[in-house]
């Protein structure tokens, strides 16, 4: 299993990223997927999620009205709209699944490789 991610870069602060995260191999189902950001000196955060179970989504206070998540459960994909950036919001950004891998009994958690987002002032 492998989650892979795309859409990184710089931007100035006010503009607009897009980044998205597939993930592929022997996946039988896939519970949460979410988007984890860590900060140079600063421990990982939980930038947004999407729990299928519920249907339900959660944003980190300080993204809320400027990031969008959005999940597409056919692909097991989710991508991160980030709208309004701020040099604040720099950081390495990690996608997130937890997922059941087919022929196995126990869920399981995976990361991607995360890509840069360097918003600058």
């Amino acid at each position: 299993v492998q989650l892979v991610e795309s859409g990184g870069g710089s931007v100035q602060a006010g503009g607009s990223l897009r980044l998205a995260c597939a993930a592929s191999g022997s996946i039988f189902s896939i519970n949460t997927m979410a988007w984890y950001r860590q900060a140079p000196g600063k421990q990982r955060e939980l930038v947004a999620m999407t729990t299928s179970a519920d249907s339900t989504t959660n944003y980190a206070d300080s993204v809320k009205g400027r990031f969008i998540v959005s999940r597409d459960y056919s692909k097991n994909t989710i991508t991160l709209q980030m709208n309004s950036l701020k040099p604040e919001d720099t950081a390495v950004y990690y996608c997130y699944g937890r997922l059941l891998e087919t022929l196995k009994v126990a869920w399981g958690d995976y990361w991607g490789q995360g890509t840069q987002v360097t918003v600058s002032s």
